[in-house]
């Protein structure tokens, strides 16, 4: 970790700020150390490389990710070209592809989660210059160590760190985009882990997510049942159900033999916003918030007859008609003056 970079972290728990203890440094890289923030919270920092995995205990569908990802580390890389081969499809070509959808500028700062042996990293850094920034972090230790080994000639700094993809140490706002690509469908909260990528991306900024996912036209193939045989996550549903409120511009697509979905958003402020007061023309009328918020109790089939008939006898919308029906009766009852 680089001297100073310290300020950049937050507790992923609490999002407090962190302070620096008990640092051992090299020149302008940190070590050894403790991270400790105002709750107790300690993240240690070992061969210069913070630990800032949370839960402290992970859940078990966490653990066995991570444990899966250790037990292949040394064949990972071998063995990977052949997920392209096997589709006829080039891999720098279709990572490549992945990355323009980040529209990173020189300069940038990035954050990879899940980032493995940093076949995508290198990939990201070529496209960030000398003035960029990437923060590169995967829940295994010896897939990270790969990765870093990979990227120590990349051109922009390069701060790799051990963290959960769905408790994420930084402050909201922190990054112009934010890159997962592979084992989402292992994640054990992968709503957490979407509304925490929209946490820490600035408004504006785009969120590029990928995993395997055979298309539901094609599930009942045999070619599906062949692919599901050898690796059950190609049943895995599909998460759009869990992107955050914050996804805008939202695209999804199909790549990889047409079986590894990726989806890329830009990240918003909040819920969507929307004109929902003006006049709606037509016999109903009214707006889209009166016709949410006007509801009354229900009436008989015959009242509701005659109520048609008299608005139509009017020319009003049903909304003002009503409107002045209601007002009128509730002055009358209540005694009050028109």
């Amino acid at each position: 970790m680089r001297l100073g970079e310290e300020q950049f972290y937050v507790d992923p728990a609490t999002l407090e700020p962190l302070t620096l203890e008990q640092a051992a440094c090299e020149g302008d890289q940190v070590v050894s150390g403790v991270l400790r923030s105002p709750s107790g919270h300690c993240f240690e920092i070992a061969d210069g490389v913070p630990n800032f995995v949370y839960p402290f205990e992970l859940p078990k569908a966490d653990r066995e990710a991570r444990q899966q990802s250790e037990d292949r580390v040394e064949g990972y890389d071998r063995y990977l070209p052949l997920t392209f081969r096997t589709y006829g499809e080039d891999e720098q070509a279709v990572r490549n592809a992945m990355v323009d959808k980040l529209e990173l500028k020189p300069g940038a700062v990035v954050l990879e989660t899940g980032s493995g042996t940093g076949r995508d990293s290198e990939i990201i850094a070529q496209r960030l210059g000398a003035d960029g920034r990437l923060y590169i972090q995967d829940i295994a230790p010896s897939f990270l160590a790969k990765n870093i080994e990979r990227m120590r000639s990349a051109t922009p700094h390069v701060e790799p760190a051990l963290a959960n993809g769905y408790y994420l140490p930084f402050a909201d706002n922190s990054f112009d985009a934010c890159f997962h690509f592979g084992g989402i469908n292992a994640f054990a909260d992968i709503r957490r882990a979407f509304s925490e990528m929209a946490r820490v991306t600035k408004p504006g900024g785009k969120i590029v997510v990928g995993d395997e996912n055979m298309p539901p036209w094609l599930r009942e193939t045999e070619f599906a049942r062949i692919l599901i045989n050898s690796n059950p996550e190609f049943a895995y549903t599909l998460p759009l159900d869990k992107l955050p409120v914050e996804a805008r511009k939202v695209r999804l697509e199909w790549i990889i033999g047409g079986v590894f979905y990726v989806i890329d958003f830009v990240v918003g402020e909040g819920e969507p916003v929307a004109d929902f007061d003006f006049a709606i023309p037509g016999v109903r009328g009214g707006t889209h918030r009166t016709r949410y918020y006007g509801h009354l109790e229900g009436i008989t089939p015959d009242a509701k007859r005659l109520a048609y008939e008299a608005r139509a006898k009017t020319g009003k919308s049903m909304h003002q008609w009503l409107d002045d029906v209601v007002r009128e009766a509730a002055q009358r009852d209540l005694g009050k003056p028109d």
